[in-house]
């Protein structure tokens, strides 16, 4: 989640108001500052959470291994004072995700204790918190549900104009075997989907990237699947 004024949802209007005092709140439980190299690892999938982190710019990444060794790519975050660790705070499960610094960037340690004894100070507060959870777990409800009920072809066209509308809560990475997790396939299976849509005249690959060669024809195929 944001630790900025949330511009959609219910109470908008109390976080325009409201900003301030949350942001101030936020800060007052910060313990230690650090900076972190490319690699490091903010928070671990399957390890207890005690502290929240607060990135106010840099690049991460989010992602699930499971047992059987496969692994789904949720995708990168381009950081703007962004928080982690917020729905294991509330719920007290391990980790879900591997949170990934792509660069090296500093990071903010949010004492848990000292966060919890801030909220029952001011309660209101909570109800910012379960506002931006709530966005972002049915943006990610949505990204998991759209990969399981869609063909890979369809859910790297339907990533790929969304893209150039500029609305998707996450982003892609920039080699292929990280799209293909992202997409929950293997590398072979990504690069035939992604033939499959240049063999629609959908788009066309330049070296590593993706090009639009119809917008119109891309926008029907997405919206008649």
């Amino acid at each position: 989640m944001q630790l900025q004024a949330i511009q959609k949802g219910r109470f908008t209007y109390l976080w325009e108001d409201n900003h301030s005092l949350i942001e101030q709140v936020i800060l007052s439980c910060i313990k230690d500052r650090k900076i972190v190299d490319e690699g490091h690892k903010l928070l671990v999938q399957g390890e207890a959470v005690s502290s929240l982190y607060l990135v106010e710019s840099g690049r991460v990444s989010m992602g699930v291994t499971a047992r059987n060794g496969r692994v789904f790519q949720l995708g990168t975050l381009e950081c703007e004072s962004q928080l982690f660790g917020e729905m294991e705070f509330f719920t007290g499960y391990t980790c879900q995700m591997d949170i990934i610094a792509l660069e090296a960037i500093e990071i903010a340690v949010i004492d848990g204790v000292l966060l919890q004894q801030a909220l029952q100070l001011h309660p209101h507060l909570s109800l910012f918190f379960a506002s931006a959870i709530a966005i972002d777990y049915q943006d990610t409800v949505e990204i998991f549900t759209r990969r399981m009920l869609y063909p890979i072809a369809y859910n790297i066209a339907y990533d790929i104009y969304h893209q150039h509308l500029d609305d998707l809560p996450v982003d892609g990475f920039g080699k292929h075997y990280l799209e293909a997790e992202r997409f929950g396939t293997s590398d072979r299976v990504y690069r035939r989907a992604v033939k499959e849509l240049e063999n629609l005249g959908l788009i066309s690959k330049q070296k590593h990237t993706i090009q639009i060669e119809n917008i119109d024809a891309l926008k029907k195929y997405v919206e008649q699947e």
